[in-house]
C-alpha cells in the first residue's frame, strides 16, 4: 500500500512557492489517479517547518530544514515498518536528505537514482548560493554537510557507487571534482540523446542495484523541459521530453526495484493550468501501476 507523505518546505530553494507542490499535486488529481487504478493508498497529510532557526550565509535556514528532515525520516520509517511503501511529496529537494536517508536506514543498503537538470552534490563549503536543496545527494552519500543527515545513525547513507544522476545539464563547477572523486555517475541530457534514454535509465537501474536491496527514485521535475513542466523554481532549457521521462518511469516500474519515490520541486505559483502538476501525478502514476 501507498503512503503519501506531503512536505511543505521551500526553505532550501532561493524562489518560493515549491512548499505548496504537495497540495498542488493532490490538486492535480493524484488520490483519484491512485484510486482509478487500484492502487490503495493512505494519505497522512503534510509535514510543515517550524520557523526560527538559525541560518547561516553559506547553508540557509539549515537548522529549520534539518529539523524538518528528522521529522520526516521518522515519519518514513515508521510507513516502511508498516510495510507501506512511501511516496513523498516535495517541496524543495533538500527533504530528500530525510526520506532517502530513512529508506536507507530501514534496509541498509540501498541505491539511489537522482532524476534531476542538476546534480545536488555541493556541500557548505562548495555551494555559490547558499540553498540547501543544492546539496542532498551530496550529503546522502557522506560528502557533507553531515548536519543534513544527522538524525541517521550513520553519515554515509549511500554508497556514491550505487548513486545515479539522470537528465543532468546545470552542475556547478565545483560539483564536477566531487562527483568524480566521490564515484557518483551522471548521466547528461547530451548522454541521454546520444544513447537514448531506455539504455541510459537501464544502465542507472543496474548501477543502483548492483549489490543493493533496491532502489529509492527522487524525482526532481525540474528534470523536465520547461516547455512540458514551466511550473518550478530553477527551470533549465533542454530538459527532458514526456516520452523520455515516460520511459523513465516504465522501466523504473518494470524494474521491480524501486522501495520508494520523491517527486519534488512543482512550483504552482509559477504552473500554467496545472500542466506541470498533472504531468507529477502522472510520472507517479507510471511508476506505481
Amino acid at each position: 500500500m501507498i503512503d503519501i507523505i506531503g512536505v511543505q518546505l521551500d526553505l532550501g530553494a532561493s524562489k518560493k512557492g515549491v512548499n505548496m507542490g504537495p497540495g498542488a499535486i493532490r490538486f492535480a488529481g493524484l488520490c483519484d489517479l491512485l484510486e482509478k487504478n487500484g492502487i490503495a493508498f493512505e494519505d497522512e497529510g503534510d509535514l510543515l517547518p517550524i520557523f526560527g532557526g538559525k541560518t547561516l550565509p553559506n547553508m540557509h535556514y539549515y537548522e529549520t530544514i534539518n529539523d524538518l528532515n528528522g521529522r520526516l525520516f521518522r515519519e518514513v520509517t515508521d510507513s516502511l515498518k508498516r510495510g507501506m511503501f512511501p511516496l513523498v511529496l516535495g517541496g524543495d529537494h533538500s527533504i530528500a536528505a530525510g526520506s532517502a536517508a530513512a529508506v536507507s536506514t530501514y534496509y541498509e543498503n540501498i541505491g539511489i537514482i537522482w532524476v534531476d537538470a542538476h546534480a545536488d552534490f555541493n556541500d557548505e563549503h562548495s555551494t555559490v548560493t547558499g540553498n540547501v536543496h543544492g546539496m542532498p545527494l551530496s550529503a546522502l552519500c557522506g560528502q557533507g554537510p553531515d548536519s543534513m543527515v544527522s538524525h541517521a545513525a550513520k553519515v554515509c547513507l549511500i554508497n556514491p557507487k550505487n548513486a545515479v544522476i539522470v537528465g543532468a545539464r546545470d552542475i556547478d563547477e565545483a560539483e564536477y571534482p566531487r562527483l568524480k572523486e566521490a564515484g557518483v555517475t551522471v548521466f547528461s541530457i547530451e548522454d541521454v540523446r546520444e544513447k537514448g534514454i531506455e539504455s541510459v535509465i537501464k544502465e542507472a537501474i543496474a548501477i543502483a542495484s548492483n549489490g543493493t536491496k533496491g532502489i529509492h527514485v527522487s524525482y526532481d521535475i525540474d528534470s523536465m523541459d520547461p516547455d512540458v513542466a514551466p511550473g518550478v523554481g530553477t527551470p533549465v532549457a533542454n530538459g527532458l521530453t514526456k516520452e523520455e521521462a515516460f520511459v523513465i518511469t516504465d522501466c523504473l516500474k518494470a524494474s521491480k526495484k524501486v522501495l520508494s519515490i520523491d517527486m519534488v520541486e512543482v512550483n504552482p505559483i509559477l504552473d500554467v493550468q496545472s500542466v506541470t502538476a498533472k504531468l507529477a501525478c502522472e510520472l507517479i502514476l507510471r511508476m506505481l501501476k
